[in-house]
């Protein structure tokens, strides 16, 4: 079937239900910095992490698809719930007839393939948005590949509010991480490497490691999803030369852009100007 859009190469895409996926894209262009993306936040719908399967899948789609039609051939949904909700009914279902040759790849399998190597113990913890950890996404996926690691998860629905309120270096974040990484640990003393299962939740991780014993890694997606990138280019030849090399990024939100931008620049490091799409 022939594809509704363009073939010529494009940048990457990225996609997140908020600010959160900037943390991964950052290290994306860290690791590869040839390449150019395009920023897509649905900060107008945001978060996702209490909206059910079927209204994830279907915002997730209809950015997947704004994507598409902006050129891209790959796109990662930089977003745990997106992923978790709706990556495998858009890559078994809906790929074959918006365009059989284009991806679409999120950040749970990664982090996934990462974990077997980094915990002795064998029990890992995972702190993630009350859409993930209900969602099981990380304990299905862990237990086909590590069937030997036992997951704790524990949901931190404060997390995401605190960071996009610009609250992550006050009082109220201690308080709330302290509360939330006792909560974990009492589930289990032997964990030895919590999964950081939101996007957002890197603004948090000194606090994280403040108030987790000191044993214990505090795993970041955004280095483990861009080495992978990395490796998945490097096996698909035909999908990088897709790819275009400006080195340039664009950003883009469904929310009034110059209230995305200051935060955005936050997450980036860097001053960002955004444009206003409607999905």
């Amino acid at each position: 079937m022939a594809s509704q859009y363009s073939t010529k190469p494009a940048p990457i895409g990225v996609f997140d239900s908020g600010f959160g996926g900037l943390s991964i894209l950052r290290e994306i262009r860290k690791e590869l910095p040839q390449y150019d993306y395009i920023f897509l936040g649905d900060n107008a719908r945001a978060p996702y992490g209490n909206r059910s399967y079927q209204l994830v899948y279907e915002f997730t789609l209809q950015a997947v698809k704004h994507l598409f039609a902006q050129g891209c051939h790959l796109v990662i949904l930089a977003c745990n719930t997106a992923s978790a909700k709706a990556l495998r009914s858009i890559q078994q279902r809906d790929l074959q007839d918006l365009d059989p040759d284009r991806r679409v790849l999120g950040v749970i399998r990664p982090t996934v393939e990462e974990i077997g190597n980094l915990t002795r113990t064998r029990k890992v913890g995972l702190f993630g948005t009350p859409g993930t950890v209900q969602s099981l996404s990380y304990d299905i996926e862990i237990a086909k590949m590590h069937p030997d690691i036992k997951v704790f998860s524990h949901a931190c629905p404060m997390w995401v509010p605190l960071v996009e309120n610009r609250e992550s270096d006050g009082p109220g974040a201690d308080y709330f991480v302290k509360k939330d990484v006792d909560a974990l640990m009492a589930q289990c003393n032997e964990i030895d490497s919590i999964i950081l299962g939101c996007t957002h939740y890197p603004l948090l991780y000194d606090k994280i490691k403040k108030y987790a014993p000191a044993n214990v890694n505090v795993i970041e997606q955004g280095p483990i999803v861009a080495r992978s990138l990395k490796d998945y280019l490097k096996r698909h030849p035909d999908m990088e030369e897709r790819c275009t090399k400006g080195g340039t990024c664009k950003y883009c939100t469904t929310e009034d852009a110059s209230r995305f931008s200051p935060v955005a620049s936050i997450f980036v490091n860097q001053t960002v100007e955004a444009h206003h799409v409607i999905l």
